[in-house]
């Protein structure tokens, strides 16, 4: 089995070129067969939610909804930040059906003996 991934995402849509790539390194993963984690915290909270992640970054980019797609049908899961997440009034049931509420100690159980990580 290929080693595992965590993505780091700190940047919501105010920085849509940040996370596009950031996306673009987790679908890789995931594809590939790797047990992939994106971790979101601060605005990223927000992608996790129902139909928040749209858009196109820019020319030649894929649509961010077709990003979330993908990761998802390759299994990749994400961990959202409580702490910023509900600092932001956010509800947990418009979480999309990859993602779930958690902070520092779940990311570092998942991440076990180790992973490759990215940080946006």
């Amino acid at each position: 089995m290929p080693g595992k991934a965590v993505v780091s995402l700190t940047t919501g849509l105010e920085d849509t070129e940040r996370v596009t790539v950031a996306f673009l390194v987790a679908v890789g993963a995931a594809e590939e067969g790797r047990p992939t984690l994106m971790f979101l915290t601060k605005e990223a909270v927000r992608l996790a939610l129902e139909g928040f992640a749209v858009g196109v970054a820019c020319a030649g980019c894929p649509p961010l909804p077709e990003l979330v797609e993908r990761y998802q049908n390759a299994s990749g899961t994400f961990l959202v930040c409580p702490i910023c997440f509900n600092a932001r009034g956010l509800d947990e049931a418009g979480l999309i059906k990859a993602a779930t509420l958690g902070g520092t100690v779940p990311m570092w159980r998942w991440i076990g003996d180790g992973a490759t990580t990215f940080s946006y």
